[in-house]
């Protein structure tokens, strides 16, 4: 397997974290989304949507987090992120979603380069767009999780919503979001970043992070 990833791309660590879950091993091929190595005609031919992620296994070529994440759970169905019963399932991917749809879409990198060079915002003004997003789709996602949530976001089990929000709320304390209105997502979060699979994937330990 291989993994075109980028150390700080939230929606690669989704992946990430839901490999290091089930115990695979992978190449990390590191494409640099800030000067725009994602745009070269070079990853095109690997993914012609020039975005992250993609993961190459048996034959294919596959993008888009949440699809690769549930690929991996049909092929590697050992230990599941997707829970097995109807209600449970529908929960975890609504929780999912919320963040895969309804937040990053307006806070990820390309939006904010498109916001600077057409509408000329400036840092501040860039992190105030994320943070209203973030802050937006958080109270949806607390209301969710202070009804399912256990020691994780759906009970005590790691599903696949605990990939989506660890990445996330990395994302959030980026652009200096108040997390206190949202205490089950913060403690969660807490607890995310000790389970393995999120700490041994975590951005400052990639191979293409600045070594600052």
């Amino acid at each position: 397997m291989k993994l075109y990833s980028y150390w700080r791309s939230s929606a690669s660590w989704r992946v990430r974290i839901g490999l290091a879950f089930k115990g695979l091993v992978y190449e990390t091929i590191a494409v640099n989304l800030a000067s725009g190595e994602q745009r070269l005609d070079a990853y095109g031919t690997v993914n012609p949507a020039h975005e992250l992620p993609t993961l190459e296994i048996d034959g294919l070529r596959l993008a888009q987090s949440l699809v690769i994440l549930q690929y991996l759970d049909d092929r590697f169905s050992e230990k599941p992120l997707i829970p097995t019963s109807q209600p449970e399932r529908a929960y975890a991917l609504q929780m999912a979603e919320i963040i895969n749809s309804a937040i990053h879409p307006l806070q990820n990198l390309r939006v904010l380069k498109k916001l600077e060079a057409d509408f000329g915002f400036d840092e501040t003004q860039k992190a105030s767009w994320a943070k209203t997003f973030i802050t937006q789709g958080f109270i949806g996602l607390e209301a969710q999780l202070a009804r399912h949530a256990g020691e994780f976001a759906l009970g005590d089990s790691f599903t696949i919503a605990d990939c989506f929000i660890a990445p996330q709320v990395y994302n959030a304390h980026r652009f200096h979001v108040d997390m206190s209105p949202f205490p089950t997502l913060a403690r969660i979060d807490a607890a995310l970043l000790l389970h393995p699979a999120v700490a041994t994937t975590h951005p400052s330990l990639q191979p293409d992070a600045p070594k600052s």
